[in-house]
């Protein structure tokens, strides 16, 4: 059972006086009226030290309207783009059908899987083909005319049809990806043809170092948009700190990011120079890094695998309860992206969920249901100990080991993952102690124990974790 809170507390105890967190008093806490938790009622209290503030109710429905808005500007360009290139007709055919050609070889190597290059670009080769259209200008020195309306036509149609045998087998892409290449795209494709068809370009930056320099520029712009499109719409899907997820969006472009961003600029001053010609070759290393971060997803993959088996030792030997350490796991990471970590540290949250009660292998007869804080705190401490030991032969980062010896410490003296693992850990706990009605009950008994045992922002962020409907992943998670 989690420390500080009786055996067979009863509801009635649970509603007594809890203490509460004072801004700007590290250790002093002063006494409130409790109140019952009510789902949904969290998430209109002032947020906790770490977390993202709570918007208004206008706000809130904006932000849940972004996705229909970034898919419907997106097909509305993209109808008013062809309906121009039918109106005008198509120029450079051959220009046109060379990058189509490529962008469908690109769609046809979508990769498939988990892994943060897969969410973050499922198709390098097409994206960076699409690039280097809208930033192309010359052909072998000969002067092209296409305008914005070709780029996003060419771009929409040959990605349309390199997803078909994707569709067929049922892993098409998705809106969010493709409304977000098509304005991404756009934007590039405006920045560049008016100028270079108005001659503008050519007068301003020329055909040396500085048109180098326009294309990176408008590259580096274009990715920026592009991260924050999908930060905002993950956002609204998900009710998660915007900031934070920018800041992984970001983080992310500098891997397969950076390498679509310099394919685009290198196809497009390539062909500026060779003509057509020069897309098959400047694709290859591209194709080749994308195979490298397939390998890398796999091996990624297996990895946590094994973590996950690994953690499942003490539910097969009969000290923790079967689903308990991947329920804990799920649950910390959805209060970690609440408190807003990074993408790293919530990977490195998730391996000390799955292995925080590895130290209990130590113990010649189990505890009852693996409630180790029914122990002593010094022998908390020591399976806490033994547990990062056996953590620490893994391989896995030092922070997970860390995280998994500093559980049983005062929540004061914890670093912030131990503290959503404690939290999480007991939850969980509470909720299986309970039984019928548990979620309600055991949130009151960690209110209760908030600022002795439990950190009080981490309680606060798992109360409106589960009043958004993330106990349901968490029940599944079994």
């Amino acid at each position: 059972m989690p420390p500080g809170l009786a055996r067979g507390a009863s509801r009635r105890d649970a509603t007594a006086v809890p203490p509460r967190f004072v801004p700007g008093a590290s250790r002093s806490f002063a006494p409130e009226p409790a109140r019952r938790f009510v789902p949904g009622e969290a998430s209109r209290r002032p947020s906790a030290r770490g977390s993202h503030r709570s918007t208004s109710g206008d706000g809130r429905r904006f932000a849940a309207r972004i996705p229909v808005l970034v898919h419907t500007f997106a097909a509305l360009l993209t109808l008013g783009a062809l309906a121009w290139t039918l109106w005008c007709g198509l120029e450079e055919r051959g220009t046109a059908l060379a990058f189509g050609v490529l962008i469908v070889v690109g769609e046809l190597a979508r990769w498939s899987g988990g892994g943060a290059a897969v969410d973050r670009e499922p198709a390098p080769l097409a994206t960076a083909a699409a690039l280097a259209y809208a930033l192309l200008g010359d052909n072998a020195g000969q002067p092209t005319h296409h305008g914005v309306h070709q780029v996003v036509t060419v771009a929409v149609a040959a990605g349309l049809v390199g997803c078909v045998p994707h569709v067929a087998a049922g892993r098409g892409p998705s809106l969010d990806h493709m409304a977000r290449r098509v304005l991404t795209v756009a934007f590039a494709a405006v920045c560049c043809q008016p100028l270079y068809n108005a001659g503008k370009l050519q007068e301003w930056v020329g055909s040396g170092p500085y048109h180098a320099l326009w294309v990176v520029g408008v590259l580096a712009l274009s990715a920026l948009c592009d991260a924050v499109l999908a930060a905002a719409m993950a956002h609204a899907r998900t009710g998660w700190p915007f900031g934070p997820l920018l800041r992984d969006e970001l983080r992310a472009m500098l891997g397969i990011g950076s390498a679509v961003c310099a394919t685009g600029a290198v196809m497009s001053l390539a062909v500026t120079v060779a003509g057509l010609w020069a897309l098959p070759v400047f694709s290859l290393p591209l194709l080749l890094t994308q195979l490298a971060y397939r390998r890398y997803a796999a091996v990624r993959t297996t990895y946590r695998q094994t973590i996950a088996s690994l953690a499942r030792a003490t539910e097969i030997a009969g000290y923790t309860p079967p689903g308990h350490a991947r329920r804990v796991a799920a649950l910390s990471r959805a209060v970690g992206r609440e408190l807003g970590l990074s993408e790293p540290d919530l990977t490195v949250l998730e391996y000390a969920a799955l292995m925080h009660d590895i130290g209990q292998l130590s113990l010649v007869d189990p505890v009852a249901a693996g409630a180790t804080a029914a122990l002593p705190a010094e022998e908390q401490r020591r399976i806490a100990l033994l547990g990062g030991a056996v953590v620490r032969q893994t391989g896995v980062p030092a922070e997970v080991a860390v995280v998994v010896e500093r559980q049983a410490d005062p929540y004061r003296d914890q670093p912030l993952p131990a503290r959503i693992v404690r939290a999480a850990n007991a939850y969980d706990e509470l909720v299986r102690e309970e039984g019928p009605g548990g979620p309600l009950t055991a949130l009151e008994r960690l209110r209760l124990a908030t600022g002795h045992d439990y950190a009080p922002e981490v309680v606060e962020s798992l109360t409106r974790v589960l009043s958004r409907g993330t106990s349901v992943l968490w029940q599944r998670a079994v």
